[in-house]
């Protein structure tokens, strides 16, 4: 019996003592666990790359519209150098056959810029739409619009990208437009200009 007034010392259960001291390591291994979980899904989550193809194409695009838009895109086949750094191994090694085969003194088979998909470059703003992805190959269209050129036709505002996964970056495997609303393709004109 226990009188009033008397302090007794009870020892704590044996079960409760053990089920605080494991709700306080299932608090630090749940929250240790959170955090790892947290960690790794950074380890290992991709980081959006800066050379995927909308990147590619939104960059070359960016830098086209600059000043006064009047740049334009043709910095991507200026030389070999530009060539290699944009399109893919497949592409340049034709176009490299295409200029061989040129007359000395004569222009190239192509002789706009199909960036801007005219002679005399004008961007304000452009739009980059993906229309395919696959884990090789992808296509997107980018409608650019200019600062003082009359209206075009809906088609000849539009370039295509096609690109290709050489080796672990992505290259531009072919450009295609439309002039007067009639398509041409970089990589036919470079083959048809073998033909002649």
């Amino acid at each position: 019996m226990i009188q009033p007034g008397i302090a007794v010392y009870k020892p704590a259960h044996p079960i409760r003592e053990i089920s605080m001291f494991s709700r306080r390591e299932l608090v630090r291994s749940c929250t240790a666990g959170l955090l790892a979980t947290a960690l790794s899904r950074q380890a290992f989550a991709a980081p959006p790359s800066p050379a995927d193809p909308i990147a590619i194409v939104t960059a070359i695009y960016t830098r086209a519209a600059q000043g006064k838009g009047d740049g334009g895109g043709a910095f991507i086949i200026a030389n070999k150098a530009a060539k290699a750094k944009y399109l893919s191994k497949a592409l340049v090694a034709l176009w490299a056959k295409a200029d061989a085969h040129t007359p000395k003194g004569d222009v190239g088979p192509i002789d706009f810029d199909p960036v801007t998909n005219s002679q005399e470059p004008d961007v304000k703003s452009f739009k980059v739409a993906p229309e395919k992805q696959e884990a090789d190959k992808a296509t997107l269209a980018v409608t650019i619009e200019g600062r003082n050129t009359p209206a075009r036709k809906p088609a000849d505002r539009t370039i295509r990208y096609e690109f290709v996964r050489d080796g672990a970056e992505w290259k531009i495997d072919d450009i295609k437009g439309a002039s007067d609303g009639e398509p041409w393709s970089i990589r036919s004109m470079l083959t048809d200009s073998l033909k002649s």
